[in-house]
């Protein structure tokens, strides 16, 4: 039975229907409006005498949340107490977000979300989303009929075993899905009501998290081989019978399962990997706006990308797209791209490769030529070698771009490219200050997490987030609102492409290539229509879509606010 619906009253304004009342109404966090309820409907709900006598106004409880906000000194708990107002009302959470986006999203999402992660079972405190495991997966029928709203669009499920730059985190990667979908809604006006998380929890190999009594994942190692495809394939099946078109956002995969998983399922139901396609659409934006600042092409860059893991080889993808966009061939365009990983420059030759790193490596003939020492050429030498001009850092190490590095990058090129985009902030491959200072204020440098401004020999910098939030919520609302069967990567392409060109160029005159982070909606906005533009293009919409896209985007996003509450 449907807890509650949108519905229209003759002259067109919605209002919410439904039969719950009294406290059970309270307890549904997208009807409840606390002391916010009307007279009118404290009087139909069986609610007069449970609310305090004061009706507030929405403003007046955004003023009150913030003040408790406010009060709490660490970031961990303000991330508790955001979670807990999001469980509690989420008209009221939103509204906040709306308000204070750029205080808040560090504390919602990186960095504070690793923490999160890690405390998840010592801070869990109401249930959201759905955790499907080895436990039931054979109930997965059930499961999905379990879940409070009977329209999910869109759902982000992780098995948590890459998380950021974290790794194996078992059962606390459900607080990763539920910030991404928080900022689908922050960022895109997704409706809350049309998300899902999900956790897939097939175990982990944390042995301090198995011992931990207060753990609340399954006590088994990782399920490996055909168990893990039969749990991933039994998942999938079950949404593609309830929710048949629902996009799905692969989330927080590790290495060669993120791309297996994505290749298995991209055509069962319309999905993608952030960490693939979105980190890479996000690095591919912040060249894109680059590039207007250093006046030169990005086919006349070349790149090193420092770690080969899911979002490296994501960066890869779209660093040659890019490059095509300009006119080079694909194989000049990878011909310009070298990866690095835990052993040094990636070459076909290695034994034990992985096959997702293939598509990047370079044969041994591509460094015959190549002065350095030991098997592999290490960082160091492949920014020498091969004249490097741009640096992608998606390691996961800290400082591993230093002083010998960045000025060697700085020898190449008049302008320098540092890009340190590990998350959280404690993993991020170098300081922006360390970067002006070492490259005498020449470089362009965009960080993962937020860092403040630089001031150096008198100059300020701004440092732009690359923070794949600025990609993944438009290209799911686009994804959505054109029913598209399918996303592709050149959907992810022109969605970098529109995010650059939100660029000012006063922002880039401070340094900065990427929008601050109190823009996101107005830049979800224009990455949504560009993704809905190609999926025209591609003959991939399913829906009828007005010749005013803009228009037609602008008035699908969901925004905070209370809708009347009626019964049926």
């Amino acid at each position: 039975m449907k807890q509650y619906d949108y519905k229209f009253d003759d002259r067109g304004e919605a209002f919410l229907e439904t039969d719950l009342d009294g406290l059970m109404l309270t307890r549904l966090p997208l009807l409840n409006k606390g002391s916010a309820f009307t007279k009118e409907e404290r009087r139909a709900f069986k609610l007069d005498g449970l609310l305090p006598p004061h009706i507030a106004s929405l403003e007046e409880q955004v003023e009150n949340a913030y003040r408790n906000f406010t009060g709490f000194s660490q970031n961990l708990d303000k991330h508790v107490f955001l979670r807990a107002l999001q469980d509690r009302n989420e008209v009221l959470f939103y509204a906040l977000l709306d308000q204070h986006l750029e205080e808040m999203m560090p504390i919602i999402y990186t960095p504070t979300v690793a923490e999160a992660v890690q405390q998840f079972s010592h801070i869990y405190r109401f249930s959201r989303g759905l955790v499907v495991s080895t436990e039931n997966i054979d109930h997965i029928d059930e499961l999905l009929q379990n879940t409070p709203y009977p329209y999910i669009k869109l759902i982000v499920a992780t098995d948590s075993e890459g998380i950021l730059g974290i790794g194996d985190q078992g059962f606390g990667g459900m607080a990763i899905c539920i910030g991404k979908l928080s900022l689908y809604t922050a960022a895109a006006g997704v409706d809350p009501a049309l998300t899902l998380p999900v956790q897939l929890d097939v175990g982990t190999y944390r042995q301090d998290l198995l011992d931990d009594p207060l753990y609340l994942g399954v006590r088994h190692e990782r399920l490996e081989g055909d168990a893990y495809a039969e749990f991933i394939n039994k998942f999938v099946t079950g949404l593609k019978k309830h929710h048949p078109n629902v996009l799905l956002q692969w989330e927080d995969f590790s290495k060669q399962k993120a791309f297996d998983v994505l290749e298995s399922y991209k055509d069962e139901l319309p999905s993608f990997n952030d960490d693939i396609q979105g980190t890479g659409a996000v690095v591919l934006a912040g060249l894109i706006a680059a590039s207007r600042k250093s006046l030169r092409k990005l086919s006349e860059e070349v790149y090193v990308i420092h770690g080969a893991g899911a979002g490296g080889v994501g960066v890869a993808r779209q660093v040659a797209a890019g490059l095509m966009r300009e006119g080079l061939s694909e194989k000049e365009a990878k011909d310009r791209i070298f990866m690095i990983d835990s052993r040094g420059l990636v070459l076909n030759d290695r034994k034990g490769l992985e096959p997702y790193k293939l598509e990047f490596a370079k044969s041994p003939s591509a460094v015959a030529g190549w002065t350095f020492e030991g098997q592999n050429p290490s960082l160091l030498d492949t920014v020498k070698n091969a004249r490097v001009t741009v640096l992608l850092g998606l390691s996961g190490q800290r400082g591993a771009f230093n002083q010998e590095i960045i000025r060697a990058v700085d020898a190449n090129t008049p302008y320098p490219m540092v890009f340190a985009l590990s998350n959280p902030t404690v993993n991020s491959e170098a300081i922006p200050e360390d970067v002006y200072t070492w490259t005498e204020g020449r470089a362009i440098v965009a960080t993962g997490s937020p860092f403040a401004d630089v001031q150096y020999q008198g100059e300020r910098y701004s440092i732009g987030q690359g923070n794949n939030a600025f990609i993944f919520p438009g290209v799911g609302l686009g994804i959505m609102l054109s029913g598209a069967s399918k996303v592709t990567d050149r959907m992810l392409t022109e969605a970098a492409v529109a995010q650059a060109e939100y660029v000012s160029g006063s922002r880039l005159a401070s340094g900065a290539v990427y929008p601050p982070i109190s823009s996101l909606r107005s830049v979800s906005k224009r990455v949504a229509v560009a993704v809905i533009k190609q999926v025209q293009a591609e003959g991939l919409a399913r829906v009828d879509i007005p010749e005013d896209i803009e228009g037609f985007v602008n008035e699908k996003m969901w925004r905070a606010r209370y809708f009347p509450i009626r019964r049926p």
